[in-house]
């Protein structure tokens, strides 16, 4: 029998409660891996870890400090070491720029932007002990290309790909390998819940079919978390600081 591709890894996914984040908790511990499941909502931590084998719930609010501290810690001496971070933890806010207000601004950037930071920032000590490591950010799409009503979420994301980009660099050294997911319209909760208000406010009759023509249709959690597990993996140990665009090829047709 072939040897499962994270096979007794240790990793951490945040906001893994639900949607993109459970989906890579499950593809995880499915090769292998023992996961910390993650989230804000305990409750929902604990219903997905108490489905996966060897997993565990640690509720985690991001953009605190010390959650995130005690989060990489508790992986630590539960397991002794950590391989993987994925911090995926984020939220979504529609307004256009001009009526956003600081708050709403903060709110987006503070879980989708900080919080990476704060993950990559904990985690990496515990990776550089573990002797190296791997750590999986998510990004969008809209890092690359404008989308009306979601400037603070796009913001934030075309920072994590920055960041993904400096981490990649400075832990180079210590085995630590640092990529970012791209994602257009994946078919999550978060997206369902926000197509109404795309087509009210910028006045789009059938939202599922402006999704359907420009990238052919939606992507699902199980192609993100397959990447996520590529990325967490040998098979690719000469990918460091790349973000990995997985959008159906929208951000490269004009139609």
């Amino acid at each position: 029998m072939s040897t499962k591709l994270l096979q007794d890894k240790v990793a951490i996914v945040t906001g893994a409660g639900r949607g993109l984040g459970e989906a890579i908790a499950r593809a995880y511990a499915d090769e292998g891996a023992k996961v910390i499941v993650s989230d804000i909502d305990a409750a929902a931590a604990q219903r997905v870890a108490d489905s996966l084998p060897g997993a565990s719930a640690v509720a985690c609010d991001v953009r605190v400090p010390e959650q995130v501290e005690a989060l990489v810690a508790a992986a630590v001496k539960q397991h002794g070491r950590l391989d993987i971070m994925v911090p995926n933890a984020g939220v979504a806010t529609l307004s256009p720029l001009a009526a956003t207000s600081y708050e709403q601004w903060r709110e987006v950037t503070s879980v989708n932007l900080d919080g990476v930071f704060l993950c990559i920032r904990y985690a990496a000590p515990a990776l550089v002990a573990a002797g190296g490591g791997a750590i999986i950010t998510m990004a969008s799409v809209t890092a690359k290309a404008a989308c009306a009503l979601i400037g603070s979420y796009a913001a934030a994301k075309a920072g994590v790909v920055s960041l993904t980009q400096t981490a990649a660099t400075e832990l180079r050294a210590h085995n630590i390998r640092v990529n970012a997911i791209l994602p257009a319209f994946i078919e999550t909760d978060l997206v369902k819940a926000h197509k109404k208000e795309f087509e009210q406010m910028l006045g789009i009759p059938d939202f599922d079919a402006v999704v359907a023509q420009r990238q052919g249709r939606y992507g699902t959690a199980a192609e993100v978390a397959n990447l996520a597990v590529f990325l967490a993996s040998g098979r690719s140990s000469f990918s460091n600081g790349s973000g990995f665009v997985l959008d159906g090829g929208v951000s490269s047709s004009l139609l």
